[in-house]
C-alpha cells in the first residue's frame, strides 16, 4: 500500500481567509470547481448512520440538493439506514473529491421530509429506479440473482405502467447541520481544514490543525 501515490498534486490552492461566512456558498463553489475538474459523480458522498447498539455502517449515497443548511438525499425507510435514523436520527456525511486532494465533512441532526416532497422525488426518478425503489425489501436476503432479475423486471413493469406510483416507504431525509468540515490536502501535508459549527446565533469558522 505505501508504494501507492497519495495527494501527487498538483492540488488548487485554498484561502480559508476569504471563506465565506456560511458553509453552503463555499460547498456550492467546491462542488462547482470538483465538476470542472472532471470528477465523476461529485455529489456522491458516504453516509454514516449507527445501529441501536452504536455501531456504525456507512454507505455512498447521492446528494439530492442542498438548501439552508440542509443536506438532502433519499431512501426507503424501511431499509437499513432508514431504520437506523429512526433509531438515531443524526448522521454523518463525507464527500471525497481525490483529483482536487478535497473532503466535506458534515455532521448534524437528520429530519424527514414531508409525503409529498418525498412522493415528488421518486416521481423524478427513472422508471428503473423506481421499480427498485417499489420493492421495498433492501438489505434482505436474497436467494439468487434469478429472483432478483424477476422481481425487478416485475416491478419496472409496474412503475411504467403507472406513471403516478409511489413507493410508501420512499422518504426525502434531510442533514440539519451543525458542523460542516473542508479540508484541503497539500502534497507537503500542509493541509487545511476550516470547520464551521452552528449554533442559534449563526456560523462560527475555526481552523484545525490537520
Amino acid at each position: 500500500m505505501r508504494s501507492l501515490p497519495s495527494l501527487a498534486g498538483p492540488l488548487p490552492a485554498f484561502d480559508p481567509e476569504a471563506a465565506p461566512a456560511e458553509p453552503d456558498p463555499l460547498f456550492a463553489r467546491w462542488l462547482s470547481e470538483a465538476v470542472e475538474a472532471g470528477v465523476v459523480e461529485p455529489h456522491a458522498m458516504t453516509l454514516s448512520t449507527v445501529d441501536p447498539a452504536g455501531r456504525p455502517s456507512a454507505r455512498v449515497l447521492i446528494l439530492k440538493h442542498l438548501e439552508g443548511g440542509r443536506w438532502a438525499f433519499a431512501s426507503g425507510s424501511g431499509s437499513r439506514k432508514g431504520k437506523e435514523l429512526a433509531n438515531t436520527p443524526w448522521a454523518a456525511l463525507t464527500f471525497y473529491w481525490p483529483l482536487l486532494g478535497r473532503q466535506v465533512r458534515v455532521r448534524g441532526a437528520v429530519e424527514a421530509a414531508g409525503a409529498d416532497e418525498s412522493a415528488a422525488d421518486f416521481l423524478a426518478r427513472s422508471p428503473g429506479a423506481r421499480g427498485a425503489g417499489l420493492i421495498g425489501n433492501q438489505s434482505e436476503p436474497l436467494t439468487d440473482f434469478a429472483e432478483r432479475d424477476r422481481v425487478l423486471d416485475e416491478s419496472t413493469a409496474r412503475a411504467a405502467a403507472d406513471p403516478r406510483l409511489v413507493a410508501p416507504e420512499w422518504t426525502v431525509y434531510r442533514v440539519v447541520a451543525d458542523e460542516v468540515e473542508f479540508w484541503q490536502g497539500e502534497e507537503h501535508r500542509r493541509h487545511i481544514r476550516l470547520h464551521y459549527t452552528r449554533d442559534a446565533e449563526g456560523w462560527a469558522r475555526r481552523l484545525l490543525w490537520p
